[in-house]
């Protein structure tokens, strides 16, 4: 490792090796200027461009108190921190002073003072607080989270206001240092959670670490699965809900979304205003949504399972519906699938890409068109159409997209699987994925919790599960948090009422 240099008390040599370290780069600001009511105090002060607004700030009321100071002065609040500034940082070598600088702050060196001071400021523009666009939901906040890792952290407080929520600052990217941040609840998340996260996210070295997804890939065990082993979020409320369970959520700067860990396949089902409705209506969408998860995997499969080898299950009515759709049409079963389902994706893809409105466009009216055209052309039947359409459908009830794309590559399995053995092979490739999540494991827990190991926790974890009990009923925290915190609700015998 390099080995850094101290920050010199000769105002010029500091200058000399600030100008080295950024050479060429225009967009960095750098002002020579003198401070003391007497201007016998030379000072040297550089910023991004962009990132320190001189107009109104903190760095402005700081300058305007060292130019009226008398020399003594401005050096004795140097050396006691005395610069009024909750977050003005000290910086002994000069390499340090630029990572401080590269963060978005100003950096001020002062002559006769062996110490760089960072003062904050606005720090690198960003879009600010908005909607989460991609986890909707008819009830609760509507807020999101931003590219700044701060004030999403901020975001998570601001629902947590407790000084037992710790945030934990991490760098990763040897040439973008980027900030990571683990929050958690310090009484309620197991230490060796902590230990392991920290292992993973030191046992790898990347130039940048440019959006959160980055680490997720780069930290997971199993990378082969279709599953994602961290869940993903951008929702404040959603990761405070995680935080409250004993979970870590992880920040990466530039990035609006968090990564919750651990996680399992009923965490991606739940979302956030299943806890803000009723239960019996939360209850019925959770089923809703289950149910939604499995056709999206399977019902292509199924389709050509049933209507290839297994006719016989089918009534004799809907047989011969089946046939008379078929009736013209030059491809078998198995390719007339392939070829809607691969329009369907194209379509949703390119719906994707475009932008607004017109991508939503696109994916309604080019659905209907294509669908529309190839039955008149008799490429493809009717049922096909329909049936691609309802898988579709339950593709897009699944709350997390992320958890979705597991679905959809699943789904040409099952459609390989059943066009080559029939139902046999629905139920041999329903076993292999049954097998697969079950010694599926993120971060210790199993994927299928509570599916299995529910009296971990005394089948408390059951009670919020396929259905959700009423809200007086859960009264325990998931297998997440310690054994020893795991009770989050208590309910009073008898109210008082103030007189």
């Amino acid at each position: 490792m390099q080995e850094k240099t101290p920050v010199s008390k000769s105002l010029a040599e500091n200058i000399a090796r600030m100008e080295v370290l950024f050479d060429t780069c225009d967009d960095i600001k750098k002002k020579q200027m003198n401070l003391g009511i007497h201007k016998d105090v030379p000072c040297y002060l550089t910023f991004i461009e962009v990132a320190v607004d001189m107009g109104n700030s903190a760095l402005l009321e700081l300058l305007k108190y060292l130019r009226s100071a008398e020399k003594e002065e401005i050096y004795a609040a140097l050396s006691r921190n005395a610069l009024g500034i909750s977050d003005a940082t000290y910086f002994e070598t000069i390499e340090d002073a630029g990572d401080g600088l590269l963060t978005g702050e100003a950096i001020l060196f002062v002559d006769g003072f062996d110490k760089a001071v960072k003062i904050p400021d606005d720090g690198y523009p960003n879009m600010g607080v908005g909607k989460a666009e991609s986890e909707k939901v008819v009830r609760g906040s509507n807020e999101g989270f931003t590219d700044s890792v701060k004030q999403n952290a901020a975001l998570i407080r601001k629902r947590i206001r407790s000084p037992r929520v710790k945030v934990k600052q991490k760098k990763l990217g040897v040439r973008s240092n980027t900030n990571v941040y683990l929050v958690y609840m310090d009484e309620l998340v197991y230490p060796g959670l902590l230990s392991e996260i920290e292992r993973r996210l030191g046992r790898f070295e990347i130039d940048g670490v440019l959006d959160s997804g980055v680490i997720e890939q780069l930290t997971e065990e199993r990378w082969r699965s279709p599953f994602p082993q961290f869940q993903t979020t951008e929702r404040p409320d959603r990761a405070a809900m995680a935080v409250l369970e004993g979970r870590v959520v992880l920040l990466s700067d530039n990035s609006p979304v968090g990564l919750v860990l651990p996680t399992d396949y009923n965490s991606f089902i739940k979302t956030s205003d299943d806890y803000y409705n009723r239960w019996e209506i939360a209850s019925f969408e959770r089923l809703l949504r289950y149910v939604a998860s499995f056709f999206a995997m399977t019902l292509p499969g199924l389709y050509l399972a049933l209507t290839n080898f297994h006719t016989q299950i089918l009534p004799t009515t809907l047989l011969l519906s089946f046939a008379e759709a078929r009736a013209g049409v030059p491809f078998p079963a198995v390719v007339e699938v392939l070829i809607m389902e691969l329009s369907f994706e194209l379509l949703r893809e390119a719906g994707v890409r475009l932008p607004g409105t017109m991508g939503n466009t696109i994916g309604i009216v080019g659905g209907l068109i294509i669908g529309q055209a190839a039955v008149e052309a008799n490429l493809v039947s009717p049922i096909v159409v329909i049936v691609i359409a309802f898988t579709a459908l339950c593709s897009f009830a699944v709350p997390s997209e992320e958890f979705a794309t597991a679905f959809r590559l699943l789904k040409f399995f099952f459609i390989a699987a059943c066009a080559w053995l029939g139902f046999f092979g629905f139920l041999a490739g329903l076993l292999a994925v049954l097998i697969h999540l079950s010694q599926l494991k993120s971060f210790g827990i199993p994927y299928l919790m509570p599916f299995v190991g529910a009296d971990v926790n005394d089948y408390e974890d059951e009670r919020d599960f396929l259905w959700r009990e009423p809200l007086h009923r859960l009264k325990m925290r998931p297998v997440y948090a310690k054994s020893s915190q795991r009770r989050k609700l208590r309910l009073r015998a008898h109210g008082s009422k103030k007189q």
